[in-house]
């Protein structure tokens, strides 16, 4: 079985060709994919075949098979309609042109986020409440540790249990099934953490959070990208921060709404139990609609069952014609595929041994890891005790936390569209050093005399709020789009768990360490530290991460395959290159790509299956 795997989307199958200058080491594709080293008729012979194995429409896939071979070419085949025309132009030159089920399907489920997102922010408003009603509040050594254990407790749930369970989850209840059992555990759990009397309780209540957190962190960008068309893949994907960008301003929302509500006989206060309680509104809203969303194609097709996918398809698609396109093509990635009822324990095996797997969790490491130690978190879960520490009133405090909240969501919508134009490996090169250049600033704020209070608080809320602006444009968007697209699909779960398991994992360590770093560095050292690690995540960048812009899966195995020393020294190189020619405007060739090899698989299973169509004809 050869180790080369065909794309989820025929119509972006182009291979390298010769020059690039963009410093990201790929070429311009040519129009080839690896169809094409057949004729139309064999290709359409397959689709015949494949079309009567399901019973499906045997012309509609002969066509399908034929749009697969020569996606471009479509308007030379007289067998198609001039509706199917149309509809196959606008996929290309119209990319955000699609069916509004699939718009909603992507919202829906990445709406999961929304929870995530509520949950940094409301623990973020409760903190002002909760530490002292549950008797932690002392702001001894030992207290301080306590209110960050409390708080990230959802967080080490993800790192230690919860994605890790995702691989057999996924494959025993599919990825809606997922998405509808994590709602329904979150709403209960959010409940649970409002009715609690003790620290312990409401340790205990948010780490049983972290089970659906975590699974629904690994499964949604999953299932999004087995949903969209590949031209756009990053643009849907990112759907997943949008959501968790606008819980977070809406659990500033709701902390601004109950900072002031008063006890009413209730134990230990209601404020922050309202707080609290607010973050399951997603998940009920979720329940009432995922159940309607259609099934996960790729789901569907590996286990065996392809003219449910086909439907599914077709509810995703404008025509039929397309959904049987995408449903053929997806059929032979599954014979790419070879076997892949490997166990867990083998896929992790794989991830770690095979450099292909390897330098793609690599990569999702980088991105996860850089998510946490950017320093964002920190702001989501302590702003209001930054703010209230810099001179802020409460109220203003979770003001100026909801103005965070806000700038995070807002600014999270033009990577919408800038993510799969620029490049995932660009935003985050650009935005690494603005990072920690805001950070400084804000910290170093700090050390403005008091009887400057006025300009003290605004220079604090300047550094934060520019620091959230770049953030929410480049390193906020970018780690769950990249660790859903970067790995073969072999491991494709097994290294999203990995991915997630990161992220959640430096959550936890961040959130518990913030509390005590800031009572030992003060502000002034605790956001210097994290200033740092962006200068460090920048070159981790350049040397650790190829670009997925654009790129199919049979692009990114060669892009992957280039062994990690190679393309570090390559991307110095590149770097050097690049500021000799543009900074000081030498008369410096470009460096030649770094990926120029071609792939054009044929593997025995191919053959045989051309040689079994001409025998039943």
């Amino acid at each position: 079985m050869s180790s080369e795997k065909l794309s989820d989307s025929p119509h972006e199958n182009g291979l390298f060709a010769s020059t690039s200058e963009d410093g990201t080491g790929l070429a311009e594709p040519v129009d080839q994919n690896v169809l094409s080293q057949y004729s139309e008729e064999e290709v359409m012979n397959l689709g015949r075949a494949y079309a009567r194995q399901n019973d499906l429409d045997e012309d509609l896939f002969a066509h399908a098979a034929a749009i697969a071979r020569s996606p471009s070419k479509f308007n030379s085949m007289d067998f198609l309609t001039e509706e199917e025309k149309k509809a196959l132009y606008d996929e290309i030159h119209h990319p955000w042109k699609l069916p509004k089920t699939l718009y909603w399907l992507v919202s829906t489920a990445s709406m999961a986020a929304c929870v995530q997102g509520m949950d940094e922010t409301v623990i973020n408003g409760a903190n002002l409440y909760y530490p002292e009603k549950l008797g932690i509040g002392s702001g001894s050594d030992h207290d301080t540790w306590l209110v960050g254990l409390v708080n990230c407790a959802p967080y080490l749930c993800c790192a230690t249990m919860s994605v890790w369970c995702t691989d057999y989850l996924n494959n025993k209840f599919s990825r809606r099934g997922v998405i509808f059992l994590c709602s329904i555990w979150g709403t209960l759990c959010c409940i649970w953490s409002a009715l609690t009397n003790t620290w312990w309780h409401l340790f205990i209540a948010r780490f049983f959070l972290g089970f659906a957190i975590g699974p629904n962190s690994t499964t949604v960008p999953v299932y999004s990208s087995e949903c969209a068309p590949a031209k756009i893949r990053g643009s849907l994907v990112m759907n997943w921060q949008i959501w968790t960008a606008f819980g977070i301003m809406l659990g500033d929302v709701f902390g601004l709404a109950f900072y002031k509500v008063p006890d009413r006989g209730i134990a230990e206060g209601l404020q922050w139990r309202l707080m609290l309680g607010s973050a399951c509104l997603p998940s009920i809203i979720i329940l009432a609609q995922i159940p309607f969303c259609p099934e996960s194609p790729r789901w569907l097709l590996g286990k065996g069952r392809d003219r449910d996918a086909f439907h599914s398809l077709v509810k995703m698609r404008h025509t039929p014609l397309q959904a049987a396109r995408d449903a053929f093509y997806s059929h032979l990635l599954l014979l790419e595929e070879g076997d892949m009822k490997a166990s867990f324990f083998t896929k992790i095996k794989e991830m770690v041994t095979v450099r292909r797997n390897r330098n793609g969790a690599v990569g999702a490491w980088v991105c996860m890891f850089m998510q946490q130690f950017c320093g964002i978190n920190v702001i989501a879960y302590y702003s209001s005790t930054i703010f209230r520490d810099s001179g802020f009133s409460v109220r203003d405090s979770l003001i100026a936390s909801w103005g965070f909240g806000m700038l995070n969501w807002v600014f999270a919508l033009p990577a919408f569209f800038s993510i799969d134009k620029f490049g995932r490996r660009t935003l985050l090169l650009f935005a690494f050093p603005m990072m920690a250049i805001f950070l400084l600033l804000a910290g170093f704020a700090f050390w403005i005399p008091e009887e400057h209070k006025g300009a003290k608080v605004g220079v604090i809320a300047l550094g934060i709020y520019l620091f959230t602006i770049v953030y929410s444009s480049s390193e906020g968007p970018v780690p769950f789009t990249y660790s859903a697209e970067c790995a073969s699909l072999r491991v494709r779960d097994v290294t999203m768990s990995f991915a997630t398991a990161t992220c959640w994992f430096f959550n936890f360590i961040l959130s518990l360490t913030w509390p005590s770093m800031l009572k030992a560095f003060k502000a002034q050292g605790a956001f210097g530290w994290y200033a740092g690690w962006n200068i460090a995540g920048f070159f981790m960048v350049l040397w650790l991460l190829p670009e997925t812009k654009g790129l199919t899966l049979e692009e990114l195995d060669e892009v992957f395959d280039v062994p990690a020393a190679e393309h570090a020294a390559y991307q110095t190189r590149s770097l050097v290159n690049g500021f000799r020619r543009r900074v000081l405007r030498q008369n410096v060739e470009p460096l030649p790509p770094l990926y120029t090899k071609r792939r054009m698989a044929v593997t025995s299973d191919w053959e045989a299956r051309k040689n079994e169509v001409k025998h039943i004809e």
